[in-house]
């Protein structure tokens, strides 16, 4: 097996999406291109000493579109007392960073015909936006519809994004869910496996064709999700994809 490549990239950009979670672009040094898979990740070294290590590594899915620009986008989010996480929400941008990377089999072809289903909570949208992105720019007309769980309505990050994308094509869905929302919010409530069942029974009547259901976000959440579509509803193992963060 080839290994990925490695390679540089300095920070052009950060930005908080949410009180607790931070976008960072980034752009190769070498210019090429960031080819990669939609879904896929990249690690990255960072220059913190643990435990006799001169540096630890942490890996993060790519939250960009694949393309011909030499940058790319992850978030992270602010683990309380976590070295890595603390560290990437205080870089500035400048700071240069190795990377190794794509890898990854959590994807979605951006030219793919079925019907999506996508279920993520916190920075496991990351993968979503990047696969939703590359359909967009591709042509596909696959439905695909985003339900993202987050305990506050703060918390639900790339907002303006997803609701633009559901305004401007009629193929995207935005299905926010809240566990904790306040008494003024009038979207959906409770956790995505509340969910599941209904909109892919209706995203399966509508999109005219066999769905398939993309699930990211931490293990509980995945492992329940899955269950419920394989175990429950009788899915198919092939049309069920799974990516845990934790």
């Amino acid at each position: 097996m080839i290994p990925p490549p490695s390679f540089e990239a300095r920070l052009v950009r950060a930005r908080m999406l949410t009180p607790g979670v931070r976008e960072l672009t980034f752009e190769r040094v070498d210019g090429q291109g960031m080819a990669f898979e939609p879904g896929q990740w990249v690690s990255v070294a960072l220059p913190i000493a643990v435990e006799q290590a001169c540096a630890i590594k942490r890996s993060y899915s790519i939250a960009s579109a694949p393309g011909t620009s030499p940058r790319f986008d992850i978030t992270l989010t602010h683990v309380e007392g976590g070295p890595g996480s603390t560290w990437l929400m205080s870089v500035e941008p400048g700071a240069v960073l190795p990377f190794v990377g794509p890898q990854g089999f959590f994807t979605r072809a951006a030219t793919s015909a079925a019907p999506s289903l996508m279920i993520a909570t916190g920075t496991g949208v990351t993968p979503m936006r990047s696969m939703m992105n590359a359909a967009i720019a591709s042509g596909s007309r696959a439905p695909m519809w985003l339900l993202f769980g987050a305990r506050h309505e703060e918390d639900v990050a790339y907002r303006e994004e997803f609701d633009a994308m559901a305004r401007e094509h009629d193929f995207v869905r935005f299905e926010p869910t809240l566990s904790r929302g306040a008494a003024s919010w009038t979207g959906r409530r409770g956790y995505v496996q509340t969910h599941v069942r209904e909109l892919w029974g209706e995203l399966e009547a509508r999109g005219g064709g066999m769905a398939h259901a993309y699930i990211c976000g931490l293990e509980r959440m995945v492992g329940s999700v899955r269950e419920l579509l394989r175990k429950e509803m009788g899915v198919p193992r092939q049309q069920v994809h799974g990516e845990r963060y934790d």
